[in-house]
């Protein structure tokens, strides 16, 4: 089991620790799962998420190459600004999920730099290398940690410690020098919150999220807080509700492809799958099924994997997450449904333990995003 750089303080703090993507994390501490999600609603929750692959694409090509293997616009990315990607298969269907930053010139040379979920690190920097190793140089940064700051007090927090950082809106970033750790921070996260994710040499991990806690607003959150914030906020957890079976039109994340790369645009096409990306996209009522959010009208939670059915007990779907939302106080999921069933307002049955829960189709995010625009 890999340990991250913030281990022994997560010890320290008194964390049930679990195994995580290969590594063992803290799926909650003594406040407990319920607390902590609410103190990241209200205040500012610091999360570890070291186990997350970081990399960075060196070169005056990297951004066309990267280009290469997503639906998303890489190319006409500002500096200073991040954006969601989705890395596919030659079918079509998604590999990871991640989010890239356009750093402009380091050390005299461009740099895009890049964040992978951590169950697909290795996979993805192979893909990566082997798709455009030749065009760009891929660097691994295995020597740094990652930290998530979230909450509607975390630029209140960080801005005491990194005077500056609250000038920045969601998806934008910089370095910063944060208690004497050199780090690279951009805003944006996990939770539907305003918030922060730091990136820092693991050797200065440890300090950095002593200073954090030291302020007031500041508490640990562990992955299970995480998990039902991401669920309430409507995002995706890649291996639950995205993965390689599923293409981007049918997890309804249609929205993360610019115009310039869909049919008609400058530069349409040129990924993987793109024939049948594209396909769907022009032509929705050729999807098999869609992902949808869910809210059960009893107070019985829904977990991943129940089967959907029709009012009339045909087989419509399945559950890829659920649970009950701490802050909406109800039943939520995500899952898959026929199309006909997608509408929001449509009723469909899920069979927990052989009996029927009345569920609802709602839209998502299931509590409003509160990202800082600006």
């Amino acid at each position: 089991m890999l340990t991250t750089p913030l281990n022994a303080l997560h010890i320290e703090l008194g964390a049930r620790m679990v195994p995580f993507a290969g590594y063992s994390m803290p799926v909650q501490y003594p406040a407990g799962l319920m607390a902590e999600h609410v103190h990241t609603r209200t205040a500012a929750g610091l999360f570890d998420v070291s186990h997350m692959g970081q990399l960075k694409l060196i070169g005056a090509d990297a951004a066309a190459a990267f280009e290469t293997l997503m639906p998303v616009d890489v190319i006409d990315l500002p500096v200073g600004k991040q954006r969601y990607g989705l890395l596919l298969t030659d079918e079509g269907t998604i590999i990871d999920d991640l989010m890239f930053f356009n750093q402009g010139v380091v050390d005299g040379e461009p740099t895009l730099f890049v964040i992978v979920n951590g169950a697909c690190k290795v996979g993805d920097i192979a893909h990566i290398q082997a798709r455009i190793g030749q065009r760009c140089k891929v660097a691994p940064m295995p020597d740094h940690a990652l930290l998530a700051l979230q909450g509607p007090q975390a630029a209140t927090a960080l801005a005491r410690l990194a005077p500056g950082v609250e000038k920045l809106v969601f998806m934008t970033g910089g370095a910063f020098s944060i208690a004497g750790c050199d780090c690279f921070v951009t805003r944006s996260g996990y939770t539907g919150e305003d918030g922060f994710e730091i990136s820092v040499p693991a050797a200065q991990a440890d300090t950095l999220a002593r200073a954090l806690l030291a302020q007031p607003e500041v508490k640990p959150i562990g992955l299970g807080a995480r998990n039902s914030l991401r669920l309430e906020a409507g995002l995706c957890l890649y291996g639950n509700d995205i993965d390689t079976t599923t293409t981007p039109p049918e997890a309804a994340l249609n929205w993360a492809i610019q115009k310039v790369r869909r049919t008609g645009g400058a530069r349409a096409g040129g990924f993987p799958g793109a024939d049948k990306v594209l396909a769907q996209i022009d032509n929705p009522a050729t999807l098999a099924r869609k992902r949808v959010g869910l809210v059960a009208l009893e107070r019985v939670p829904v977990r991943e994997h129940t089967e959907l059915q029709s009012t009339d007990g045909q087989k419509i779907g399945e559950v890829t997450s659920g649970l009950l939302g701490p802050t909406v106080n109800e039943p939520i999921a995500i899952g898959y449904v026929t199309p006909a069933f997608a509408a929001v307002g449509t009723r469909v049955n899920a069979m927990v333990r052989g009996k029927a829960v009345p569920m609802e189709v709602r839209a998502m995010p299931f509590v409003p995003a509160n990202y800082f625009r600006g």
